[in-house]
């Protein structure tokens, strides 16, 4: 009887830390990797391109699989001169393998390719992206005809919330 008893109480006690629990959640907070992509974001937009490259690096080094951070980092990295063409271009290809809908990465990309030189792709990315955004596909199309790339953050991803 008396060990029938203390199973009820341990089984009562157990249901109530249980329901106290449930119903005691925090507030979840921003995920640090979240707070790394919006401050990238944030220095992207005010030009400070290697600052951004390393918010991005750690908002990747958090989560991987985040195909705007790619984006973004890829996009950080082409502005920041011809020496880190190949690993933007890594970066752009890896966002679009994680979100092949990533109308801003087909924009990057088509720009790199011009800047590398080759049209056909540019020209591609220019298809894919005339389904997926107009105005961005009439921007790389502009790109494609000048060889020049256009000033300032257009496309940009914008920032990220949990």
């Amino acid at each position: 009887m008396i060990r029938k008893t203390i199973i009820v109480t341990t089984a009562l006690l157990l249901a109530a830390t249980c329901a106290f629990a449930a119903g005691s959640k925090k507030k979840e907070e921003p995920a640090k990797w979240a707070e790394s992509y919006n401050q990238g974001v944030d220095q992207m937009k005010a030009g400070d391109f290697a600052a951004a490259q390393k918010s991005f690096e750690a908002a990747l080094a958090a989560k991987d699989d985040f195909a705007e951070a790619h984006n973004n980092l890829g996009f950080s990295l082409r502005k920041q001169g011809d020496a880190h063409r190949d690993k933007a271009l890594e970066h752009y290809n890896r966002a679009l393998e994680l979100n092949p809908k990533l109308a801003e990465a087909y924009m990057y990309r088509g720009v790199l390719y011009v800047l590398l030189g080759d049209e056909a792709k540019a020209k591609a990315d220019h298809n894919t992206l005339a389904e997926l955004d107009g105005e961005l596909a009439k921007a790389l199309l502009q790109v494609i005809a000048t060889g020049e790339e256009p000033e300032g953050t257009a496309g940009l991803a914008g920032t990220w919330t949990n």
